[in-house]
């Protein structure tokens, strides 16, 4: 078929024809197409990783604290809430700001009544509730100690983000329910 004569001068010559086989840019645009979505899957997968990393050290870290206090260590040195504190900072290798950890170290009456003690550490905005304390007990008493933390989230890409407070933190807690040893 024959092109119109209008439309002859719109043809394709020898240069339009070599452009239009011309693929040396394809891999930038292919690249661009996918980078984010790439990018944001090395984010997430990142983030995700940082706060396991976080919970777990901080959990490590609460229970080698409470043998302290289960092995009558920390009665005899004479703990207060601070030096707990930096007993429990020892075991975070330097991932948390210490003096932001929420300690509750309290005597209770038996094993079974522990959700009587496990109030939320904080409300619905997000704010502490919880009231620092330190009572390391005596020897047989059992012990219900709780550390938290609000670890900073960054990550935040199409509804992907760790976050579960209303300030852009993630709440991470340990706690440990034993009973002292006779020391």
């Amino acid at each position: 078929m024959a092109l119109p004569r209008f439309l002859k001068s719109f043809s394709a010559g020898p240069k339009a024809r070599a452009l239009a086989r011309e693929d040396s840019g394809a891999t930038v645009i292919e690249f661009a197409i996918l980078a984010v979505p790439f990018f944001a899957l090395i984010a997430a997968i990142l983030e995700t990783a940082f706060v396991m990393l976080a919970s777990q050290v901080l959990d490590s870290a609460v229970n080698d604290s409470t043998r302290l206090i289960r092995t009558g260590q920390a009665q005899s040195a004479g703990f207060t809430i601070n030096e707990y504190r930096d007993a429990v900072c020892e075991g975070t290798f330097g991932l948390f700001d210490c003096s932001k950890l929420k300690i509750k170290v309290q005597k209770i009456t038996s094993f079974t009544n522990v959700d009587d003690y496990a109030d939320s550490p904080v409300d619905e905005d997000g704010e502490w509730t919880i009231t620092e304390s330190y009572a390391a007990g005596q020897r047989f008493d059992i012990i219900y100690a709780q550390v938290y933390y609000k670890w900073p989230t960054i990550f935040d890409f199409l509804s992907f983000n760790l976050a579960d407070q209303p300030d852009g933190t993630r709440l991470l807690g340990a706690a440990r329910v034993f009973k002292n040893e006779p020391f």
